[in-house]
């Protein structure tokens, strides 16, 4: 895990369960706001989840220099990406860029993998939802591109009545900046050329990644 001058990163332990499920209910509260009280006053997390995500390694945390746990974010790997399941950051924390470090540290994992993507489910039109993920790179999905389990997870938000028309899927590269720069170049050296040419790859800190439109 990387860390800065005021905040380290590292895998959640055992005894941070509650604090993360105080940081969730602390960073809802921003809800009541854009008149999402439902949100709002929900309940954090179930503990026993929160203990399972941390035994699994699936959750990382964001501590500042007082060892104050000041955010976390929490997902699932899959088979060819990493979903981003939740994302917050406590609100005395806030515009300090912990929220793009956390999703940084969830890159730099799934690039360990071999995993290509992020992705994640987030409200369309709430500030720090999905137009502060459009910032990070992420982009939106549209409903027809949803695949299987996209759309299984889109249905349970349906079934908790999670306001889905307000939602919107979307993804990341988790290339680097060097790796989409060699991306960005053998694409406008394909458009150059007529004939079909094999596919390119670039090397970044010793990983390979196939150049491909995410």
């Amino acid at each position: 895990m990387q860390q800065s001058i005021d905040i380290a990163f590292r895998f959640a332990a055992p005894d941070d369960a509650e604090t993360v499920r105080t940081i969730e209910f602390d960073a809802g509260l921003r809800f009541a706001g854009v008149g999402m009280a439902g949100i709002a006053d929900a309940p954090p997390m179930n503990l026993a989840l929160v203990e399972r995500k941390i035994a699994a390694r699936e959750i990382i945390v964001a501590v500042d220099r007082d060892g104050t746990c000041a955010g976390f974010v929490m997902f699932e790997p899959q088979p060819a990406r990493i979903y981003v399941q939740e994302l917050d950051v406590l609100t005395s924390h806030a515009r300090r860029r912990i929220g793009a470090a956390l999703i940084d540290e969830v890159a730099q994992l799934a690039r360990s993998r071999r995993l290509m993507q992020l992705i994640l489910s987030t409200y369309r039109d709430v500030p720090w939802n999905a137009p502060y993920y459009r910032r990070l790179g992420f982009r939106d999905i549209e409903e027809a591109d949803l695949d299987a389990a996209l759309i299984t997870r889109r249905e349970a938000h349906i079934a908790r009545s999670r306001r889905i028309e307000t939602r919107v899927h979307a993804p990341r590269s988790c290339l680097t900046r060097r790796a989409a720069r060699c991306r960005r170049e053998a694409l406008s050296e394909t458009t150059k050329k007529t004939r079909r040419s094999p596919p390119e790859f670039c090397s970044d800190h010793a990983h390979r990644f196939l150049l491909q439109s995410c």
